[in-house]
């Protein structure tokens, strides 16, 4: 698929077009810390000055961009004359090394299209403020969508719930799916109530994906330690976080991957104090 974005016969000449992505403060962190929007509205320069509506996209791979919203633009002020939102650092660096907060109201009636519809940015992907010019839409994910793009496979980890959305939407999270499914590995499940860790291991066709798969079916995988606190609190599932410790092929053999396995048990004494009980 491959269509223009369309811009609005009701666009006024200072409307902007923006694609955030920055290394030191990573779109898939500032999603998942609700810390998007107000990186948004700190800025050094008065790119959004003549501004009406902001259309906002977050970076991909490449030159690529997702739309996450519409932005009314409500005034601004001083970078330091309010309050801090939160108590981010992020957010105290972003006030301090800032000129400008605009007040941008996130406009409803597009939470259809958010986080589901890809566009290509083009050459110049620096110039990150645009006038609102049109831009060709590639994808429009399956409905759904509720987590960032996947980044890495070390630089995650997962709540029982995002992994149920993943099982759920499988269609609207097709990158997640394809990477976890692409590799093998030995990957790690904390429990945050007590903090109690478990280490397991993945292979075969589905790799990563196909096990934890499991999980998002029954929350306990099938593993009897698992079981057992699920059938004390059925609710235990949503204390668990799942995070990768280390990736391989899938053409590994299944007993290199169980060595690699014992050797992170080792190191994480989830043997004597956590929930491995082999």
């Amino acid at each position: 698929m491959c269509s223009d974005w369309p811009v609005s016969k009701r666009a006024s000449p200072g409307d902007r077009i923006v694609r955030h992505q920055h290394s030191k403060y990573p779109v898939t962190d500032l999603l998942s810390q609700d810390l998007f929007e107000v990186y948004q509205a700190y800025q050094r320069k008065p790119v959004f000055h003549e501004a009406s509506q902001i259309l906002t996209f977050y970076g991909l791979d490449g030159t690529r961009a997702c739309f996450f919203g519409i932005f009314q633009n409500r005034g601004r002020s001083n970078s330091t004359a309010r309050p801090a939102l939160t108590k981010s650092p992020w957010e105290a660096e972003w006030r301090s090394r800032s000129k400008f907060f605009y007040q941008l109201e996130h406009l409803k009636g597009f939470a259809h299209l958010e986080n589901r519809i890809v566009m290509e940015w083009g050459r110049g992907a620096l110039a990150w403020c645009q006038r609102l010019v049109n831009k060709p839409v590639i994808e429009i994910t399956a409905p759904g969508r509720r987590l960032p793009p996947f980044r890495d496979y070390l630089e995650f980890d997962l709540s029982y719930d995002e992994l149920r959305e993943l099982y759920r939407h499988e269609d609207a999270h097709r990158e997640w799916c394809s990477r976890l499914s692409a590799v093998a590995g030995v990957y790690l499940i904390l429990a945050e109530t007590t903090g109690q860790l478990y280490v397991g291991s993945a292979t075969g066709a589905e790799g990563l994906w196909g096990r934890w798969r499991d999980y998002a079916k029954t929350g306990h995988g099938n593993n009897d330690l698992l079981k057992g606190l699920l059938a004390a609190d059925v609710a235990y599932p949503k204390a668990f976080r799942f995070s990768i410790l280390q990736i391989v092929p899938k053409s590994m053999t299944r007993e290199n991957v169980i060595e690699h396995e014992a050797r992170f048990k080792a190191k994480l004494g989830c043997l004597a104090h956590g929930l491995n009980l082999n």
